[in-house]
């Protein structure tokens, strides 16, 4: 744990009870706030040149090659060896 964490896990050990709840509350609204930052860098890694450029273009040449399968089937599939893992 980074150091910083670690303070400000200290920090919210001493919180009271009331603000003990409130805080979840807090750092949900703020991860949803912030939540467009993870996409745009998404966007921005994908981009031609970017660093999931290579990966990207993989993935396009296996759905034009047909090595791929529809997502709802490889979904059936695992909840077919899910729920028969226990039979």
């Amino acid at each position: 744990m980074k150091p910083v964490v670690r303070k400000i896990a200290a920090q919210v050990k001493t919180l009271s009870e009331s603000e003990l709840d409130e805080f979840p509350s807090w750092l949900m609204e703020y991860e949803v706030g912030h939540s467009d930052q993870w996409d745009k860098e998404i966007e921005r890694d994908s981009q031609d040149g970017g660093p999931l450029s290579p990966v990207l273009k993989r993935v396009c040449e296996d759905i034009a090659a047909g090595r791929t399968k529809p997502l709802d089937e490889v979904i059936g599939e695992e909840r077919s060896f899910a729920g028969g893992a226990g039979k």
